[in-house]
């Protein structure tokens, strides 16, 4: 009984691993986020306006560095837009402004324009970097862990200019270990 407590948690992580490489783009985000638990869910307003619903994933095993964040739109933007808003964002979380104006310009060409109702996933892995998905499909990746922190720290780093929204989404559980190293 004591050796299955231990290779439990092995095997689904194990398994979480094998689904991020071998899944097909259709439903590779569709197999993460049935390998993974809500950490925690918030509502972005501004002014009182609802802009965004967001949902923070992450692997059953908090250690594991795999982590995705989603953000189910109610406001339409545009690709433009989100990458602008990013990029500031960055900023605010202290990214130097070449560093995010570089970023940001990336970003500029894998967003696309959004709707209200659909969704855009993040989803960081370190050895593919952060992964981008549009209603499920595949849209663009930006390699590397600085990219990553810089990226996630808009919601989760404790400079974050929502606090609130990243205490719903991290409830009482701890930032993954790329973001801070201690809880």
């Amino acid at each position: 009984m004591r050796s299955i407590r231990f290779v439990a948690p092995f095997l689904s992580l194990l398994f979480f691993a094998c689904s991020l490489s071998h899944a097909t783009e259709n439903t590779f985000s569709n197999q993460l986020l049935k390998q993974a638990k809500v950490q925690g869910k918030g509502r972005m307003t501004y002014f009182g306006f609802h802009i965004y619903d967001a949902t923070f994933y992450r692997s059953h095993n908090p250690n594991q560095p795999f982590f995705a964040l989603q953000i189910h739109y109610q406001k339409s933007f545009s690709g433009i837009a989100i990458a602008k808003s990013t990029e500031d964002e960055m900023k605010k979380v202290g990214v130097p402004d070449a560093q995010a104006s570089i970023w940001g310009k990336e970003l500029s060409q894998i967003f696309p324009s959004i709707t209200s109702g659909e969704n855009l996933l993040a989803i960081y892995d370190p050895s593919l970097g952060t992964r981008f998905f549009y209603n499920d499909r595949d849209i663009g990746r930006v390699s590397g862990p600085d990219f990553a922190k810089a990226f996630f720290a808009i919601w989760l780093d404790p400079k974050t200019s929502e606090p609130k929204l990243r205490r719903e989404l991290l409830g009482k559980d701890c930032p993954p270990p790329l973001i801070t190293e201690a809880c």
